[in-house]
């Protein structure tokens, strides 16, 4: 009877592949990168223990710093504007706005194209001499509007934050959409017997009863731009003048571009960003716990 209850054994036939896969696809590259930032790995394969010398040089490293700077502008700015936009769309397609299934569709498809897609069509678009921005701009006028949107490091890192934000609006309009339809319909009703205005049944009544939903959305997008890389990668490589560097492609870039031959450093750098992500990820976890259960 005891071991009918507990087939240990076929317990442990389902979940050892799985396991496998973890340990050797996860857990083994995290270890190996701890252990690597605590080294000098020199060609060859030579390797040197150095302790927490890449550590020390990562604290006074002015580059790790501005890459630490775009990826906490990112991870903070388009969550931000991504909710706030699709809240905006799924607060007009619940409105009841003409052409309202064209709109639904047009709007969420830019989430089903992927990055490399997206980065080079916006790569076209944001071109200077037959972009289609510029095309316009001087269309109707306006040649002094012209930019080098990414070129212009002034300009390239907001230019990136909005294709994000394009990408992404249509997953937060569908979520934030199937929220608003899960409303209470005497909450609403009894709003509009009161005659409260649109503005104050927006400020008071849903954005209230929805907080819930737009704070994971939140949470989740502040996460996922912490990763930030492929965009980046596509369009600028972090450039012009480090002005769209990230901690992602920073990584990337001292560990396979530069001549240094040394994976130690960019360990390191990699560490410490896991680092910072699981704090961020646990302090979030708790938080959450104290709040009501996700709504989506």
């Amino acid at each position: 009877m005891r071991r009918s209850a507990h087939p240990w054994g076929v317990i442990a036939a389902f979940i050892a592949p799985a396991l496998l896969f973890y340990l050797a696809l996860t857990i083994y590259p995290v270890v190996r990168t701890l252990y690597n930032s605590l080294l000098q790995i020199l060609p060859r394969g030579r390797v040197r223990f150095v302790g927490f010398d890449n550590y020390v040089a990562l604290a006074f490293d002015p580059t790790f710093w501005t890459s630490v700077a775009h990826t906490l502008i990112w991870s903070v700015v388009s969550p931000i504007a991504d909710v706030a936009l699709g809240l905006l769309l799924a607060l007009c397609l619940y409105a009841g706005v003409p052409l309202q299934r064209f709109f639904r569709i047009a709007w969420f498809t830019p989430v089903l194209i992927s990055y490399v897609v997206v980065a080079i069509m916006w790569t076209w678009i944001y071109n200077y001499d037959w972009g289609i921005i510029n095309i316009g701009l001087r269309a109707v006028g306006l040649p002094g509007w012209q930019q080098s949107w990414l070129g212009e490091p002034s300009l390239a890192l907001s230019a990136l934050i909005f294709v994000d934000v394009w990408k992404w609006a249509g997953f937060n309009m569908i979520v934030c959409l199937a929220a608003l339809h899960s409303l209470p319909a005497e909450v609403l009703e009894a709003s509009e017997l009161d005659n409260c205005g649109w503005a104050a049944k927006l400020w008071f009544i849903v954005i209230p009863m929805i907080r819930s939903t737009l704070v994971g959305l939140l949470v989740l997008g502040f996460i996922g731009k912490m990763k930030v890389f492929d965009l980046v990668w596509i369009t600028t490589k972090g450039g012009p003048l480090w002005s769209t560097e990230t901690v992602s492609t920073y990584v990337y870039k001292r560990a396979f571009e530069w001549s240094t031959f040394d994976l130690g450093y960019p360990s390191a750098i990699a560490s410490v960003w896991f680092a910072a992500m699981l704090a961020c990820v646990i302090t979030v976890t708790l938080t959450m716990r104290q709040r009501d259960k996700l709504e989506f």
